[in-house]
């Protein structure tokens, strides 16, 4: 399966959210979906940004799938970790964190799944949580580059911020001086692949992809044609590991 997120998309869908939490206090958050692929159990990859606004508190919790965030604004802390721009955050299925604060910018990120999730489940529920492996991860953070920077790179340069582990999981930087083909490594132990776009413009198989846009990549597919437009492009490459057995 290959998916495309595009900014035309979170356009037309970007909404209010009224969330209320256990603890009683309410908040409208924003949500606006860049890539929708269903609601397969399996695959069916998705990416949305969420709009927190300041001071408000998504409460410790934790999510049936494997799922990437990306901070691309603002501030925060989650857990007693801080939040800068750009920090990628990875909580695999049943594994409960946070809580997430927005400071006085706000917060905005990317959650990133290679499958539809029905929503957050607070940390307090634990009837619902399934014994199995916990795993987390947190790099950042990222500077993105300027066009300047892009345009004179002397060729490819890559930067493992995660480096792939055993289980599929890793997090990689890429970046790409103008024309030149993207090329992506992966072995036998590499999942499904989502490739975001930070800074610059790529091309995928005859779709140019700008910032925040993105392609996902399942295990069993062939890359498309994939390479810099005339700016040069940075990307994020996210190998996501498939969910643990004991989830399944």
């Amino acid at each position: 399966m290959i998916v495309y997120g595009t900014r035309a998309r979170a356009e037309a869908t970007r909404r209010e959210v009224p969330l209320c939490f256990e603890d009683g206090h309410a908040c409208i958050f924003h949500k606006s979906e860049w890539m929708e692929a269903g609601r397969d159990p399996q695959l069916s990859p998705t990416v949305f940004l969420v709009e927190q606004p300041a001071g408000s508190i998504a409460p410790a919790h934790f999510h049936r799938q494997n799922q990437f965030q990306l901070f691309i604004d603002g501030d925060g802390t989650i857990g007693r970790h801080p939040l800068r721009p750009l920090t990628v955050h990875y909580a695999g299925a049943y594994t409960g964190y946070g809580p997430l604060v927005a400071g006085d910018a706000g917060l905005k990120y990317f959650t990133i799944r290679p499958a539809f999730d029905t929503g957050l489940i607070p940390v307090s529920a634990r009837g619902q949580m399934i014994r199995g492996p916990k795993r987390h991860a947190q790099a950042g953070p990222i500077a993105t580059d300027t066009p300047d920077q892009l345009r004179t790179l002397s060729g490819a340069a890559c930067e493992a911020v995660v480096p792939l582990d055993d289980d599929g999981l890793g997090v990689t930087v890429l970046r790409l001086p103008p024309w030149q083909p993207l090329f992506v490594d992966r072995p036998p132990r590499a999942g499904d692949l989502f490739i975001v776009v930070l800074a610059g413009a790529m091309r995928a198989a005859g779709n140019d992809l700008g910032q925040w846009e993105s392609v996902f990549v399942s295990a069993d597919e062939a890359l498309p044609d994939m390479g810099a437009n005339d700016d040069g492009v940075q990307v994020l490459l996210l190998y996501t590991p498939q969910k643990a057995a004991a989830y399944r």
